[in-house]
């Protein structure tokens, strides 16, 4: 075999080699889901009716998003939810805005009753999204509101 036939194809397998890893690289880095343009509103009860917890956000992934788990918790009782707890909490409905996007929101009604065994203070909620590949992004405070009264 001559040298530079040698040295042709050396460079071949390099180049293959280079563009396959290159390849195995871009297949498998897919990106966690990512939250944004979050919003949390507290509407107390009133004598006419209920109230409402409301938490929107912008959930986005290169695959498309499958859903979001939402929960709330008082401050003062440093609880702290993790990721797996938040996977058997209530789910927010998610509408596509896009292939990638989806804009999500969760609703709780809160009666007069409920309001009155609420703590006073900040409240945080967590937040589990999960894009349609699999991938998951666990937002321990992705917003936050306050109960006064």
């Amino acid at each position: 075999m001559s040298k530079r036939l040698l040295i042709s194809s050396l460079v071949g397998v390099a180049v293959v080699g280079g563009v396959a890893v290159g390849g195995f690289a871009m297949a498998s880095s897919s990106s966690a889901p990512a939250l944004s343009d979050s919003s949390a509103r507290y509407t107390a009860p009133t004598g006419s009716g209920a109230g409402s917890l409301t938490f929107t956000t912008d959930v986005r992934d290169d695959s498309g998003i499958k859903g979001l788990k939402v929960i709330a918790w008082p401050a003062s009782s440093k609880l702290d939810p993790s990721e797996a707890e938040l996977r058997s909490v209530d789910s927010a409905e998610c509408r596509s805005t896009s292939d990638e996007t989806s804009r999500c929101t969760y609703t709780l009604k809160v009666t007069e009753k409920e309001e009155a065994e609420l703590d006073r203070g900040t409240w945080h909620l967590s937040a589990l999204a999960t894009a349609k590949d699999g991938d998951t992004k666990f937002v321990p405070r992705a917003g936050a509101f306050e109960i006064t009264g």
